[in-house]
């Protein structure tokens, strides 16, 4: 029997509004809620004017990028890793057709801490003697409080609205695991307003091991495969041959071509067949 928390993904996609915040679980080609994405992508009234927070983005962020529904982009890097650039963000940034707020994983770290801690801001010294700030002229250099003569950047609160993170298992109700590779999932997690839990697969119950608490999910979805062709160790490996065939499609003036085709990839996935 479905628990309360299940959903299809289908149904779940449709909970993204446009002008939401939208963070992505995972890590550069490591575990990403691709079946969400394509879910998302299938929607005939995608929501637009989103802002992705995606610790580092890849093809999921890539997709959406290219889908024309993201407006701005959190990230401290967008790319394929060894297969190149990232194609869509790539030309999408040199047109200017979307807003890049500048991070590094320490003002992002720095942002998502004050949102747990529900401050307005977290101090650091990260940036201090850069020029990075000078690309982000809002942010305040302030004085140490207990430290004398110490400055600190005051990184703001980062919020997110909905928070989809890829897990291994899932049980019923919404507890999870990834593995230890966790990236930034379980802090996104914790700080969603919203928070959905795809899976590899269901089980009866967690006991041991559960790194995200169902306490903090309102969805989870069955999604066998559901980070391809990113990696999900140990249940497969990055899909290279995929990667290679989205990039020639990109280059090859074809990204709406490879849209059409995710469904078929879905159905492919279904039936276990996979490129690596």
């Amino acid at each position: 029997m479905m628990s309360d928390k299940e959903r299809s993904l289908a149904d779940l996609a449709k909970l993204v509004e446009s002008g939401q915040t939208l963070a992505l679980g995972g890590m550069t080609l490591y575990r990403r809620p691709m079946a969400f994405v394509r879910a998302l992508l299938a929607r005939p009234d995608r929501p637009d004017n989103l802002t992705l927070l995606s610790f580092t983005g890849s093809i999921e962020t890539d997709l959406l990028i290219g889908a024309g529904i993201v407006s701005t982009l959190r990230s401290c890097y967008c790319g394929l890793e060894v297969f190149g650039l990232a194609p869509m963000f790539t030309d999408a940034a040199g047109q200017g057709a979307i807003s890049i707020i500048e991070e590094t994983e320490a003002s992002l770290s720095f942002g998502i801490r004050a949102t747990l801690a529900g401050v307005s801001f977290m101090p650091g010294i990260a940036w201090l003697g850069t020029d990075i700030l000078k690309h982000r002229p809002h942010l305040k250099v302030i004085d140490a409080p207990y430290h004398p003569g110490q400055q600190v950047v005051a990184f703001p609160a980062i919020q997110w609205d909905v928070a989809v993170i890829h897990a291994l298992q899932a049980d019923p109700s919404g507890n999870a695991v990834l593995n230890p590779n966790m990236a930034v999932d379980v802090e996104l997690a914790i700080g969603g307003k919203l928070v959905i839990v795809t899976a590899e697969e269901f089980v009866p119950r967690l006991r041991d091991g559960v790194q995200i608490s169902g306490a903090v999910v309102d969805y989870i979805a069955h999604a066998p495969q559901g980070a391809w062709p990113s990696s999900c160790y140990p249940y497969y490996p990055l899909a290279g041959g995929e990667i290679l065939r989205y990039i020639d499609a990109c280059n090859a003036g074809e990204f709406e071509r490879y849209l059409a085709e995710l469904s078929t990839i879905e159905a492919q996935q279904s039936d276990g067949n996979h490129s690596t």
